[in-house]
């Protein structure tokens, strides 16, 4: 899940650390399907023995053999078979190439020059972490320069792929009610027939610190708390992986969600330069590119209009707009709040003081249609109600607060009245039955044994930035598709998140100035969820349904070669 604080750290992180705990963005589990005795024969046995995450390899430096099982699964009526490995790479030290130097001269925290992050006691040629992950492949694809690999990861910084593995891509999925909503415990499995396993092999992978990963013996694991420490990382993985499973010839894509959208837009053009690893496509699910597009930090305006029509939405939702906009589709309530937002909005928030008190009331009038809150207030916080306020302040009659993650969940709240920071609700829906749901999967049906803790979603704090606060990674993305024009991108946004609001991708996408040879490259669809919109069944159907056109358009529809050399 995302993690984040003001200052140094990532978006999704909220002042206080209930709310970053809360933050993961984003997220959701898929689980490995296994072998069912109604639908196909009994797995056949493990290619391996059961083994220990955490015990000492025979040799040195040689890595535990991975465990694999088989199963079976069936993805739009049709029986696929396929491998589960689980396991973990050791690591080669590989940074990035201007990072060790400009970190150390420049001591940024959490690079090799900070004083805080300790150096390594290890041999340069010995390896530095161990990075778990699983894998599952298709049997019986035949060549595999034609089968697409994906490579999948959540955010926070701090979050394990367990979300998406375990909620919308893998072959075994979380049970939830329709709605998304977790069911009392103890949780149970089912398969996901909506899994991405039919169209792509899925690697899951779990950066330094979540999941099972950890830093070798003499490694800091702070080292790798970073943008581009992470960066590298992952891309060592992605590169190994890519190498060891003769994966080089294949269709490869990327998938991420939350700081997960981070990663992957900057891996995108990482993966590239430093590589030559090039991509047919990025997944970017719950997308934030623009720090500054999520920040409410005194000195910046860019969140409030960006936000303001998830505020529209939320409140349809729960009925507290007025009666002539309660009445219309959610479509229309959203045009009406973007074309605010981008006109009069941003208008009167950049006059500031200077704005008549006339224009200033027409203006708060106006949010208050849009959102239920009282015009009043509006006025008194100068036309500017950040998030936390909004999670508190809609269903304050009530006495409930608001999702962040998913504005459609309501909780109860610790001291009903108040504007006071408290749990989200929307992240106590599926946290039990996500956690619960993997830890025993991983052990029961995949054979993987340790007695490590599955970290699901840890602080990893403080959390380096490539310059500010305001880091923006569409201008890295816009490189990696400029240089190699048949990357295609897919954003992916759920109406109800107030993490990483809808508009602000769209917002983002807009500003990339992308040259008209690639801007179709580009696109973006929307559902009626939240940051997980996978979670609500609707939803997850139509992220499957989008997902086999947009490989379609990634993979195969290529077209012609790209004319670069035509007179």
């Amino acid at each position: 899940m995302d993690l984040a604080a003001p200052g140094n750290q990532p978006f999704p992180m909220k002042k206080s650390l209930v709310w970053a705990v809360t933050a993961a963005c984003a997220a959701v589990l898929a689980l490995g399907s296994r072998a069912r005795a109604d639908d196909a024969p009994p797995a056949k046995p493990a290619a391996a023995p059961a083994a220990h995450a955490d015990a000492k390899a025979e040799a040195k430096d040689a890595e535990p053999a991975p465990i694999v099982t088989e199963h079976t699964i069936t993805i739009g009526g049709q029986v696929v078979k396929y491998r589960a490995t689980v396991g973990y790479y050791y690591l080669p030290d590989d940074p990035p190439r201007d990072w060790a130097l400009d970190a150390a001269s420049a001591g940024l925290d959490g690079g090799p020059g900070d004083p805080a992050a300790p150096a390594s006691t290890h041999r340069d040629d010995e390896p530095k972490a161990k990075i778990f992950y699983v894998a599952y492949a298709r049997e019986g694809v035949g060549s595999l320069a034609k089968r697409p690999i994906t490579f999948a990861f959540n955010g926070g910084p701090g979050s394990a792929s367990i979300w998406l593995h375990m909620g919308a891509l893998g072959p075994r999925r979380v049970h939830l009610t329709d709605r998304g909503e977790s069911p009392a415990p103890p949780y149970t499995l089912e398969d996901n027939a909506n899994s991405w396993l039919d169209a792509t092999d899925l690697v899951f992978i779990d950066p330094m610190s979540t999941g099972f990963s950890r830093p070798t013996e003499g490694t800091n694991a702070r080292e790798y708390y970073g943008y581009p420490q992470d960066l590298a990382s992952v891309a060592n993985f992605v590169r190994l992986y890519t190498t060891r499973n003769g994966r080089w010839a294949s269709p490869k894509l990327i998938a991420g969600e939350s700081y997960g959208t981070v990663r992957a837009a900057g891996l995108s053009d990482y993966l590239q330069s430093r590589y030559g690893l090039y991509m047919n496509g990025i997944v970017l699910i719950s997308s934030v590119l623009n720090y500054e597009t999520i920040s409410f930090a005194p000195g910046t305006d860019a969140a409030y209009p960006l936000f303001l029509p998830s505020y529209a939405a939320v409140a349809w939702y729960h009925h507290k707009l007025g009666a002539d906009l309660q009445a219309k589709p959610l479509a229309d309530v959203l045009t009406e709040a973007e074309n605010f937002s981008n006109g009069d909005y941003l208008t009167a928030l950049a006059r500031g003081d200077a704005l008549p008190a006339a224009d200033r009331d027409r203006a708060a009038a106006e949010l208050s249609r849009l959102t239920s809150l009282p015009a009043a207030y509006f006025a008194q916080l100068h036309l500017r109600v950040p998030d936390q306020l909004y999670f508190s302040q809609l269903l304050k009659d009530e006495d409930r607060g608001i999702g962040r993650y998913d504005g459609r969940f309501k909780g109860l709240r610790y001291a009903p009245g108040t504007d006071g920071d408290e749990f989200d609700p929307s992240y106590e829906a599926v946290r039990p039955p996500f956690t619960a749901g993997f830890n025993d999967y991983v052990r029961r049906e995949l054979k993987y044994e340790s007695d490590l803790s599955y970290e699901a979603l840890i602080p990893v704090q403080p959390w380096s930035l490539q310059a500010n606060r305001y880091l923006d990674v569409a201008e890295a993305l816009r490189q990696a598709m400029t240089r190699n024009p048949y990357l295609k991108v897919w954003i992916c946004c759920g109406y109800y998140d107030l993490a990483t609001p809808y508009f602000g991708a769209k917002v983002t996408a807009a500003r990339m100035l992308l040259d008209p040879a690639v801007r179709s490259n580009l696109t973006l669809t929307y559902y009626e969820s939240g940051h997980m919109v996978y979670i609500d069944r609707p939803s997850l159907t139509k992220l499957k349904n989008d997902f086999n056109t947009f490989l379609q358009h990634a993979v195969t529809d290529n077209g012609p070669a790209v004319p670069a050399a035509a007179p």
